[in-house]
């Protein structure tokens, strides 16, 4: 299988005084192609919840190469690096262009995220459909 894809259009409000996208908007484009993955692997967030289990991010990376502006065209790749008992690390690429110029890598980073029960907010292992998923994008 080949890495989830993610189209973004960099919105005005997102670009900052240097002309860039703000930082912090790459963490909600993580976690935008974290959902879109899940869902193109037919486990939806909404169907986690509904079972009993939630994901929550213990830890990210963000790696900055160039800046994204306003009205690039961009894609937010996403894949599963690492399954553990109880976590999973996706990996993201932030891929940019300009005025159909080559993509280029803009923006690296990686989300681990752990399940948990949304009983007690405990963590759990991985449900078996999601590790079953997740598997068919592991690389790394």
């Amino acid at each position: 299988m080949s890495d989830f894809s993610l189209p973004i259009v960099p919105r005005f409000a997102e670009v900052d005084a240097q002309n860039v996208v703000f930082n912090a908007h790459y963490l909600t484009w993580f976690d935008e192609a974290c959902t879109g993955l899940l869902d193109s692997l037919a486990v939806a967030y909404p169907d986690l919840i509904s079972d009993g289990y939630d994901i929550q991010v213990v830890h990210s990376e963000i790696d900055f190469r160039s800046g994204v502006r306003w009205r690039d065209a961009v894609r937010v790749t996403a894949r599963a690096t690492r399954i553990g008992t109880t976590s999973f690390t996706l990996e993201f690429t932030v891929l940019s262009s300009t005025g159909g110029a080559e993509e280029r890598v803009a923006v690296r980073g990686h989300n681990i995220y752990v399940v948990v029960s949304t009983e007690d907010w405990a963590k759990r292992p991985i449900p078996a459909d999601l590790r079953d998923a997740l598997s068919r994008t592991v690389t790394g």
